[in-house]
Protein backbone atom coordinates (compact mmCIF):
# COMPACT_ATOMS: atom_id res chain seq x y z
CA UNK A 1 0.00 0.00 0.00
CA UNK A 2 1.20 3.53 -0.79
CA UNK A 3 0.53 5.74 2.26
CA UNK A 4 1.86 9.00 0.87
CA UNK A 5 3.26 10.42 -2.35
CA UNK A 6 4.27 13.89 -3.38
CA UNK A 7 6.78 15.04 -5.94
CA UNK A 8 7.72 16.17 -9.42
CA UNK A 9 10.73 17.66 -11.20
CA UNK A 10 9.92 21.22 -10.11
CA UNK A 11 8.92 20.44 -6.51
CA UNK A 12 11.03 21.72 -3.61
CA UNK A 13 9.94 20.16 -0.33
CA UNK A 14 11.02 21.94 2.85
CA UNK A 15 11.21 20.46 6.33
CA UNK A 16 7.58 21.28 7.09
CA UNK A 17 6.50 19.52 3.90
CA UNK A 18 8.48 16.43 4.96
CA UNK A 19 6.95 16.60 8.44
CA UNK A 20 3.40 16.81 7.09
CA UNK A 21 3.94 13.99 4.60
CA UNK A 22 5.62 11.70 7.11
CA UNK A 23 3.06 12.37 9.83
CA UNK A 24 0.20 11.78 7.37
CA UNK A 25 1.61 8.37 6.46
CA UNK A 26 2.39 7.35 10.03
CA UNK A 27 -1.08 8.40 11.11
CA UNK A 28 -2.56 5.85 8.71
CA UNK A 29 -0.56 3.09 10.40
CA UNK A 30 -2.14 3.59 13.81
CA UNK A 31 -0.38 3.59 17.20
CA UNK A 32 2.94 1.75 17.51
CA UNK A 33 4.75 0.77 20.70
CA UNK A 34 8.24 -0.23 19.55
CA UNK A 35 9.68 1.35 16.41
CA UNK A 36 12.98 0.71 14.64
CA UNK A 37 14.35 3.27 12.16
CA UNK A 38 16.78 2.05 9.49
CA UNK A 39 18.30 5.11 7.78
CA UNK A 40 21.60 5.32 5.86
CA UNK A 41 24.88 6.58 7.31
CA UNK A 42 26.66 9.86 6.67
CA UNK A 43 27.80 8.67 3.23
CA UNK A 44 24.20 9.41 2.19
CA UNK A 45 24.08 12.81 3.86
CA UNK A 46 22.08 14.53 1.04
CA UNK A 47 19.28 11.95 1.33
CA UNK A 48 17.51 13.98 4.07
CA UNK A 49 17.32 10.75 6.07
CA UNK A 50 18.77 12.61 9.03
CA UNK A 51 15.92 15.09 9.03
CA UNK A 52 13.34 12.36 8.49
CA UNK A 53 14.72 10.26 11.35
CA UNK A 54 14.48 13.29 13.62
CA UNK A 55 10.87 13.77 12.48
CA UNK A 56 10.18 10.10 13.27
CA UNK A 57 11.51 10.68 16.78
CA UNK A 58 9.40 13.81 17.01
CA UNK A 59 6.31 11.76 16.12
CA UNK A 60 6.90 8.63 18.22
CA UNK A 61 9.02 9.94 21.10
CA UNK A 62 9.89 7.09 23.45
CA UNK A 63 8.30 4.53 21.15
CA UNK A 64 11.29 4.93 18.83
CA UNK A 65 13.44 2.35 20.60
CA UNK A 66 16.28 1.81 18.11
CA UNK A 67 18.03 3.47 15.17
CA UNK A 68 20.16 1.13 13.06
CA UNK A 69 22.13 2.92 10.33
CA UNK A 70 22.21 0.69 7.25
CA UNK A 71 25.98 0.83 6.88
CA UNK A 72 26.44 -2.37 4.87
CA UNK A 73 30.23 -2.76 4.75
CA UNK A 74 30.97 0.85 5.73
CA UNK A 75 32.67 1.99 8.90
CA UNK A 76 30.32 2.40 11.90
CA UNK A 77 29.21 5.99 12.38
CA UNK A 78 31.17 8.04 14.88
CA UNK A 79 29.49 10.08 17.58
CA UNK A 80 30.42 13.22 15.70
CA UNK A 81 28.82 11.91 12.50
CA UNK A 82 25.65 10.92 14.35
CA UNK A 83 25.37 14.37 15.90
CA UNK A 84 26.03 16.00 12.52
CA UNK A 85 23.50 13.98 10.52
CA UNK A 86 20.91 13.15 13.19
CA UNK A 87 20.91 16.26 15.36
CA UNK A 88 18.00 16.04 17.78
CA UNK A 89 17.85 12.22 17.91
CA UNK A 90 19.20 10.80 21.21
CA UNK A 91 22.58 9.22 20.59
CA UNK A 92 21.81 6.31 22.92
CA UNK A 93 19.22 5.01 20.41
CA UNK A 94 21.85 4.21 17.78
CA UNK A 95 22.97 0.63 17.17
CA UNK A 96 25.87 -0.69 15.07
CA UNK A 97 25.29 -3.20 12.28
CA UNK A 98 27.75 -6.11 12.33
CA UNK A 99 27.70 -7.37 8.75
CA UNK A 100 30.09 -10.23 9.46
CA UNK A 101 28.54 -11.65 12.60
CA UNK A 102 25.30 -10.05 13.76
CA UNK A 103 22.94 -11.34 11.09
CA UNK A 104 20.12 -13.84 10.57
CA UNK A 105 19.45 -15.75 7.35
CA UNK A 106 15.71 -15.66 6.63
CA UNK A 107 15.69 -17.78 3.48
CA UNK A 108 17.46 -18.50 0.24
CA UNK A 109 16.92 -17.51 -3.38
CA UNK A 110 17.60 -20.68 -5.42
CA UNK A 111 20.63 -20.95 -7.68
CA UNK A 112 18.41 -21.61 -10.67
CA UNK A 113 16.81 -18.17 -10.30
CA UNK A 114 20.21 -16.46 -9.98
CA UNK A 115 21.40 -18.36 -13.04
CA UNK A 116 18.39 -17.17 -15.04
CA UNK A 117 18.64 -13.48 -14.12
CA UNK A 118 22.43 -13.45 -14.63
CA UNK A 119 22.02 -14.91 -18.12
CA UNK A 120 23.99 -17.97 -17.05
CA UNK A 121 26.99 -16.02 -15.75
CA UNK A 122 26.59 -17.20 -12.14
CA UNK A 123 25.37 -20.37 -10.56
CA UNK A 124 24.96 -19.88 -6.82
CA UNK A 125 22.05 -19.44 -4.44
CA UNK A 126 21.62 -16.14 -2.61
CA UNK A 127 21.02 -15.91 1.17
CA UNK A 128 18.44 -13.36 2.34
CA UNK A 129 20.23 -11.97 5.39
CA UNK A 130 19.31 -9.14 7.74
CA UNK A 131 20.59 -7.70 10.98
CA UNK A 132 19.49 -9.73 13.98
CA UNK A 133 17.78 -6.64 15.41
CA UNK A 134 15.26 -6.63 12.54
CA UNK A 135 14.44 -10.30 12.84
CA UNK A 136 14.43 -10.67 16.62
CA UNK A 137 13.93 -7.17 18.02
CA UNK A 138 10.19 -7.47 18.53
CA UNK A 139 9.40 -4.17 16.78
CA UNK A 140 5.87 -3.46 15.60
CA UNK A 141 7.16 -1.04 12.94
CA UNK A 142 10.41 -0.92 10.97
CA UNK A 143 10.91 2.30 9.00
CA UNK A 144 13.42 1.92 6.17
CA UNK A 145 14.47 5.46 5.26
CA UNK A 146 16.58 6.50 2.27
CA UNK A 147 17.10 8.12 -1.10
CA UNK A 148 16.23 6.66 -4.50
CA UNK A 149 19.03 7.57 -6.90
CA UNK A 150 20.94 5.80 -9.71
CA UNK A 151 23.26 3.18 -8.25
CA UNK A 152 26.11 1.09 -9.60
CA UNK A 153 25.37 -2.22 -7.85
CA UNK A 154 21.62 -2.48 -8.28
CA UNK A 155 20.51 0.17 -10.79
CA UNK A 156 18.51 2.40 -8.44
CA UNK A 157 19.28 2.65 -4.74
CA UNK A 158 17.00 2.04 -1.78
CA UNK A 159 13.78 0.01 -1.19
CA UNK A 160 14.71 -3.57 -0.19
CA UNK A 161 18.41 -2.91 -0.89
CA UNK A 162 18.42 -0.82 2.30
CA UNK A 163 17.36 -3.96 4.17
CA UNK A 164 19.13 -6.85 2.41
CA UNK A 165 22.39 -5.00 1.71
CA UNK A 166 22.38 -2.09 4.16
CA UNK A 167 21.65 -4.45 7.08
CA UNK A 168 22.76 -7.60 5.25
CA UNK A 169 25.46 -10.15 5.91
CA UNK A 170 28.77 -11.07 4.34
CA UNK A 171 27.48 -13.72 1.93
CA UNK A 172 24.45 -11.75 0.79
CA UNK A 173 26.43 -8.56 0.21
CA UNK A 174 29.27 -10.36 -1.54
CA UNK A 175 27.05 -12.31 -3.90
CA UNK A 176 24.72 -9.42 -4.78
CA UNK A 177 27.64 -7.10 -5.56
CA UNK A 178 29.33 -9.72 -7.71
CA UNK A 179 26.11 -10.44 -9.60
CA UNK A 180 25.82 -6.77 -10.53
CA UNK A 181 29.48 -6.58 -11.56
CA UNK A 182 29.53 -9.60 -13.85
CA UNK A 183 26.20 -8.64 -15.42
CA UNK A 184 27.61 -5.17 -16.12
CA UNK A 185 27.01 -1.94 -14.23
CA UNK A 186 26.52 0.01 -17.44
CA UNK A 187 23.57 -2.24 -18.25
CA UNK A 188 21.97 -1.50 -14.87
CA UNK A 189 22.63 2.06 -13.70
CA UNK A 190 19.50 4.17 -13.81
CA UNK A 191 17.22 1.16 -14.22
CA UNK A 192 14.76 -0.02 -11.57
CA UNK A 193 14.46 -3.54 -13.01
CA UNK A 194 17.83 -5.33 -12.89
CA UNK A 195 19.10 -8.83 -12.04
CA UNK A 196 20.14 -7.75 -8.55
CA UNK A 197 16.77 -6.12 -7.89
CA UNK A 198 14.98 -9.23 -9.13
CA UNK A 199 16.91 -11.36 -6.65
CA UNK A 200 16.02 -8.99 -3.80
CA UNK A 201 12.39 -8.86 -4.92
CA UNK A 202 12.28 -12.67 -4.91
CA UNK A 203 13.56 -12.51 -1.33
CA UNK A 204 10.76 -10.16 -0.26
CA UNK A 205 8.74 -13.27 0.60
CA UNK A 206 11.11 -13.82 3.52
CA UNK A 207 10.24 -10.38 4.92
CA UNK A 208 6.49 -10.98 5.05
CA UNK A 209 6.42 -11.22 8.86
CA UNK A 210 8.43 -8.02 9.38
CA UNK A 211 6.42 -4.76 9.65
CA UNK A 212 8.55 -2.78 7.18
CA UNK A 213 7.45 0.56 5.73
CA UNK A 214 9.71 2.27 3.20
CA UNK A 215 10.29 6.04 3.26
CA UNK A 216 11.84 7.18 -0.05
CA UNK A 217 13.19 10.61 -0.96
CA UNK A 218 14.24 11.91 -4.35
CA UNK A 219 16.87 14.65 -4.04
CA UNK A 220 18.31 16.81 -6.79
CA UNK A 221 19.99 20.17 -6.99
CA UNK A 222 18.89 23.62 -8.04
CA UNK A 223 20.50 25.69 -10.78
CA UNK A 224 22.52 27.35 -8.00
CA UNK A 225 23.85 23.98 -6.83
CA UNK A 226 21.76 23.76 -3.66
CA UNK A 227 20.07 20.53 -2.57
CA UNK A 228 16.37 20.27 -3.38
CA UNK A 229 14.04 17.50 -2.19
CA UNK A 230 11.90 16.74 -5.22
CA UNK A 231 9.81 13.89 -3.85
CA UNK A 232 8.65 11.88 -0.84
CA UNK A 233 7.09 8.43 -1.24
CA UNK A 234 6.02 6.22 1.69
CA UNK A 235 4.61 2.70 1.41
CA UNK A 236 5.01 -0.93 2.38
CA UNK A 237 5.50 -2.40 -1.10
CA UNK A 238 7.25 -1.71 -4.40
CA UNK A 239 4.84 0.98 -5.62
CA UNK A 240 6.48 3.85 -3.75
CA UNK A 241 9.93 2.78 -4.90
CA UNK A 242 8.83 2.50 -8.52
CA UNK A 243 7.30 5.97 -8.49
CA UNK A 244 10.38 7.41 -6.78
CA UNK A 245 12.64 5.70 -9.33
CA UNK A 246 10.64 7.18 -12.18
CA UNK A 247 11.01 10.65 -10.69
CA UNK A 248 14.70 10.11 -9.91
CA UNK A 249 15.43 9.45 -13.57
CA UNK A 250 13.96 12.85 -14.41
CA UNK A 251 15.78 14.58 -11.55
CA UNK A 252 19.15 12.81 -11.30
CA UNK A 253 19.93 11.63 -14.85
CA UNK A 254 21.84 13.87 -17.25
CA UNK A 255 21.76 12.78 -20.90
CA UNK A 256 24.48 14.51 -22.91
CA UNK A 257 24.54 14.83 -26.68
CA UNK A 258 28.30 14.35 -26.94
CA UNK A 259 30.86 12.60 -24.73
CA UNK A 260 33.00 14.42 -22.18
CA UNK A 261 36.69 14.77 -23.00
CA UNK A 262 37.66 15.81 -19.46
CA UNK A 263 35.57 15.57 -16.32
CA UNK A 264 36.57 17.11 -12.99
CA UNK A 265 34.72 15.65 -9.99
CA UNK A 266 34.82 17.00 -6.44
CA UNK A 267 34.36 14.69 -3.45
CA UNK A 268 33.08 16.35 -0.28
CA UNK A 269 35.53 15.30 2.48
CA UNK A 270 32.69 14.82 4.95
CA UNK A 271 31.15 12.09 2.78
CA UNK A 272 34.02 10.59 0.80
CA UNK A 273 36.97 9.21 2.73
CA UNK A 274 37.61 6.04 0.68
CA UNK A 275 37.72 4.95 -2.95
CA UNK A 276 35.02 2.42 -1.99
CA UNK A 277 32.74 5.46 -1.92
CA UNK A 278 34.76 7.96 -3.93
CA UNK A 279 34.72 5.74 -6.99
CA UNK A 280 31.19 6.98 -7.54
CA UNK A 281 33.10 9.59 -9.52
CA UNK A 282 33.95 6.76 -11.93
CA UNK A 283 30.67 4.85 -11.86
CA UNK A 284 28.38 7.79 -12.45
CA UNK A 285 30.44 9.36 -15.25
CA UNK A 286 31.71 6.33 -17.15
CA UNK A 287 28.87 6.37 -19.70
CA UNK A 288 29.55 10.04 -20.42
CA UNK A 289 33.32 9.96 -20.82
CA UNK A 290 34.85 9.78 -24.27
CA UNK A 291 37.20 7.03 -25.35
CA UNK A 292 40.65 8.35 -24.48
CA UNK A 293 39.09 10.93 -22.15
CA UNK A 294 40.21 11.93 -18.67
CA UNK A 295 38.59 11.84 -15.26
CA UNK A 296 40.21 14.00 -12.57
CA UNK A 297 38.98 13.41 -9.01
CA UNK A 298 39.53 16.09 -6.35
CA UNK A 299 39.40 14.10 -3.09
CA UNK A 300 40.55 16.14 -0.06
CA UNK A 301 39.12 13.63 2.44
CA UNK A 302 40.53 10.48 0.81
CA UNK A 303 42.42 8.48 3.44
CA UNK A 304 41.90 4.81 2.52
CA UNK A 305 40.60 2.47 -0.16
CA UNK A 306 38.05 0.24 1.60
CA UNK A 307 35.55 1.05 4.33
CA UNK A 308 36.28 -2.38 5.80
CA UNK A 309 39.84 -3.30 6.84
CA UNK A 310 39.82 -6.65 5.05
CA UNK A 311 38.43 -5.15 1.85
CA UNK A 312 40.89 -2.27 2.09
CA UNK A 313 43.74 -4.80 2.17
CA UNK A 314 42.38 -6.61 -0.88
CA UNK A 315 42.12 -3.39 -2.89
CA UNK A 316 45.71 -2.56 -2.00
CA UNK A 317 46.81 -6.08 -2.91
CA UNK A 318 45.13 -6.40 -6.32
CA UNK A 319 44.19 -2.93 -7.57
CA UNK A 320 41.69 -1.73 -10.15
CA UNK A 321 43.05 -3.83 -13.01
CA UNK A 322 39.99 -4.43 -15.21
CA UNK A 323 37.32 -7.10 -15.53
CA UNK A 324 39.25 -9.89 -17.33
CA UNK A 325 42.15 -9.69 -14.87
CA UNK A 326 39.90 -9.49 -11.81
CA UNK A 327 37.96 -12.57 -12.91
CA UNK A 328 41.27 -14.41 -13.32
CA UNK A 329 42.30 -13.32 -9.84
CA UNK A 330 38.99 -14.53 -8.37
CA UNK A 331 39.59 -17.99 -9.84
CA UNK A 332 43.17 -18.10 -8.57
CA UNK A 333 42.85 -16.54 -5.10
CA UNK A 334 40.71 -17.73 -2.20
CA UNK A 335 40.81 -14.35 -0.45
CA UNK A 336 38.95 -12.74 -3.37
CA UNK A 337 36.54 -15.65 -3.76
CA UNK A 338 35.62 -15.25 -0.11
CA UNK A 339 35.11 -11.49 -0.54
CA UNK A 340 33.23 -11.15 -3.81
CA UNK A 341 32.05 -7.63 -3.01
CA UNK A 342 35.71 -6.59 -3.08
CA UNK A 343 36.14 -8.29 -6.45
CA UNK A 344 33.02 -6.54 -7.71
CA UNK A 345 34.39 -3.21 -6.50
CA UNK A 346 37.66 -3.76 -8.37
CA UNK A 347 35.66 -4.34 -11.55
CA UNK A 348 33.51 -1.27 -10.97
CA UNK A 349 36.54 0.94 -10.33
CA UNK A 350 38.31 0.25 -13.60
CA UNK A 351 37.70 2.16 -16.82
CA UNK A 352 38.71 -1.02 -18.67
CA UNK A 353 41.41 1.10 -20.27
CA UNK A 354 38.87 3.29 -22.04
CA UNK A 355 39.68 6.56 -20.22
CA UNK A 356 42.28 7.66 -17.66
CA UNK A 357 41.51 8.11 -13.96
CA UNK A 358 43.58 10.57 -11.92
CA UNK A 359 43.05 10.87 -8.17
CA UNK A 360 44.12 13.92 -6.16
CA UNK A 361 43.96 12.60 -2.57
CA UNK A 362 44.17 14.57 0.63
CA UNK A 363 45.67 11.81 2.79
CA UNK A 364 47.15 9.15 0.49
CA UNK A 365 50.52 9.24 -1.22
CA UNK A 366 51.43 9.06 -4.89
CA UNK A 367 52.82 5.56 -4.32
CA UNK A 368 49.57 4.37 -2.72
CA UNK A 369 47.39 5.78 -5.50
CA UNK A 370 49.56 4.45 -8.30
CA UNK A 371 49.84 1.02 -6.64
CA UNK A 372 46.12 0.40 -7.31
CA UNK A 373 46.40 1.39 -11.00
CA UNK A 374 45.19 5.00 -10.77
CA UNK A 375 47.14 8.08 -11.84
CA UNK A 376 48.12 10.66 -9.23
CA UNK A 377 48.11 14.46 -9.17
CA UNK A 378 48.86 16.90 -6.37
CA UNK A 379 45.67 18.05 -4.65
CA UNK A 380 46.80 21.60 -3.80
CA UNK A 381 47.99 22.19 -7.34
CA UNK A 382 44.80 20.84 -8.89
CA UNK A 383 42.54 22.76 -6.48
CA UNK A 384 44.32 25.92 -7.51
CA UNK A 385 43.67 25.20 -11.17
CA UNK A 386 40.18 23.71 -10.72
CA UNK A 387 38.80 25.74 -7.83
CA UNK A 388 35.35 24.34 -6.91
CA UNK A 389 34.30 27.80 -5.71
CA UNK A 390 34.76 29.16 -9.24
CA UNK A 391 33.30 26.26 -11.20
CA UNK A 392 29.66 25.59 -11.99
CA UNK A 393 28.17 22.14 -12.50
CA UNK A 394 28.35 21.25 -16.16
CA UNK A 395 30.58 22.65 -18.93
CA UNK A 396 33.24 25.20 -17.97
CA UNK A 397 35.91 26.99 -19.98
CA UNK A 398 39.02 27.97 -18.03
CA UNK A 399 40.85 31.27 -18.64
CA UNK A 400 43.48 29.48 -20.74
CA UNK A 401 40.78 27.93 -22.93
CA UNK A 402 40.73 24.41 -21.42
CA UNK A 403 37.23 22.92 -21.50
CA UNK A 404 36.08 20.67 -18.67
CA UNK A 405 32.83 19.23 -17.36
CA UNK A 406 32.52 19.81 -13.60
CA UNK A 407 30.52 17.70 -11.13
CA UNK A 408 30.29 18.87 -7.53
CA UNK A 409 28.71 15.68 -6.13
CA UNK A 410 28.70 12.42 -8.13
CA UNK A 411 26.40 10.74 -5.60
CA UNK A 412 23.49 12.92 -6.71
CA UNK A 413 23.34 11.82 -10.33
CA UNK A 414 24.17 9.74 -13.35
CA UNK A 415 25.70 11.17 -16.52
CA UNK A 416 25.71 9.52 -19.94
CA UNK A 417 26.14 10.49 -23.57
CA UNK A 418 23.21 9.40 -25.69
CA UNK A 419 25.21 7.16 -27.99
CA UNK A 420 26.84 5.11 -25.22
CA UNK A 421 23.70 4.84 -23.07
CA UNK A 422 21.66 3.54 -25.98
CA UNK A 423 24.20 0.81 -26.79
CA UNK A 424 24.44 -0.83 -23.35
Amino acid sequence: MLYYRRGNEGEVLNEEDLRQGLHAALGKLGPRKKVLAVPPDITRLPSQAGTLTRLVFEYYGGSLSDVLPAIGTHFPMTGEEIRRMYAGVPENLFRVHDWRGGIVTLGEVPAQFVREVSEGKLDYSWPAQVDRLLAEGGHDLILSIGQVVPHEVIGMANYNKNIFVGTGGKDGINKSHFLGAVYGMERMMGRADTPVRRVLNYANRFLKDLPIVYVHTVVGSTAEGKLAVRGLFIGDDAEGFEQAAELSLKVNFRMLEKPIRKAVVYLDPEEFKSTWLGNKSIYRTRMALADGGELLVLAPGLREFGEDRQIDALIRKYGYVGTPRVLELVKANADLRENLSAAAHLIHGSSEGRFSITYCPGKLSRQQIESVAFKYADLAEMLKRYDPARLKDGPNTLPDGEEIYYISNPALGLWACRERFNTV
